[in-house]
């Protein structure tokens, strides 16, 4: 099994929730996804659980997106294989609140 360092940008209200600076680093066992990523989070950062994605269904909560690569990886299935700039620790895994408004 493999075994990677994640960098994780998080935004300010989950930041202030885990008492974390915007950016942590997380080791990540078995293949790299959106999944595993936010697994070790909620491993990690227990007072997180239920933040990021849903208790039970585990789906994404309304108004995070996730990014990666420059890319908008919030309706990617969450055991897609993520970039390898990701997986490498070059480019971080970013968890982003959205906005909304007229």
């Amino acid at each position: 099994m493999t075994t990677a360092v994640i960098r994780v940008m998080l935004p300010y209200h989950l930041q202030n929730l885990a008492h974390v600076g915007p950016e942590i680093s997380l080791e990540v066992e078995g293949p790299i996804t959106p999944g595993t990523i936010l697994d070790a989070i909620e491993t990690h950062y227990p007072m997180l659980c239920g933040t990021i994605r849903d208790h039970v269904t585990k789906k994404r909560r309304p108004f995070l997106r996730y990014f990666g690569c420059e890319k908008d990886l919030s309706h990617d299935p969450p055991d897609s294989p993520l970039p390898a700039a990701i997986v490498t620790g070059a480019e971080p895994f970013i968890i982003w609140g959205a906005l909304a408004g007229g």
